[in-house]
């Protein structure tokens, strides 16, 4: 399936800057969408696809960094470049210490911009595919049997069938069943890779 095309959101209350970073942006192939200030940003439907958010840090009422961390405060996770024509050390650091891509002081170059856009777009790809992929392991820790759900952890803790067996009170056949099966079911062909799955969906035990 193929991927949505990537969006940048503009939010800034100055409406020659966003035409400006609407033309900047456009011209290298991207998607844009403008905003005048972050209630209009947070009430509007985002589309499911790779993005990044151009935010200026000084807005009337709410500002940049008031933002950030109200989308943070919701799990909402968007790669966000900061730009500002009053910027501080101060403000930078905070913007960066709380995730930012990048804080850019107007005037800035356009090729910064553009290069912080990919920045963000990229992290933000890679973040979908994370997601994604604790979404299917997730699946299939569904599809296994509670028994199997025991034997897992203690599996990926790197203890032998037999060490397992005397845990749970059973026999080292038995547990040799339940290990070939959730292997299987995980869609794991080691056990460094059970341990590498199990780690990404947070199984106790994978981190000994």
């Amino acid at each position: 399936m193929s991927e949505p095309p990537s969006i940048v959101f503009v939010v800034d209350d100055d409406a020659s800057i966003r035409d400006a970073l609407k033309s900047l942006i456009r011209s290298v192939g991207l998607k844009v969408e403008l905003f005048g200030s972050p209630r209009e940003f947070l009430q509007a439907e985002r589309p499911n696809a790779p993005s990044c958010l151009v935010l200026d840090v000084r807005l009337p009422g709410e500002s940049g960094l008031d933002l950030q961390r109200e989308l943070a405060d919701a799990d909402i996770s968007i790669p966000i470049i900061f730009i500002t024509g009053h910027g501080d050390i101060p403000m930078s650091v905070r913007a960066m210490k709380a995730g930012a891509v990048e804080f850019l002081t107007k005037p800035f170059r356009d090729q910064d911009l553009l290069d912080a856009i990919q920045v963000g777009l990229e992290r933000d790809r890679a973040q979908r595919q994370r997601q994604a992929e604790i979404a299917i392991l997730r699946e299939r820790l569904e599809s296994l049997t509670p028994r199997e759900r025991e034997v897992l952890p203690l599996v990926v803790s790197g203890l032998l069938n037999k060490q397992i067996a005397a845990e749970l009170g059973t026999t080292e056949a038995t547990i040799k069943v339940h290990r070939s099966q959730l292997m299987k079911k995980m869609d794991a062909d080691s056990l460094p890779d059970l341990v590498r799955m199990a780690e990404k969906i947070g199984i106790p035990g994978s981190k000994r």
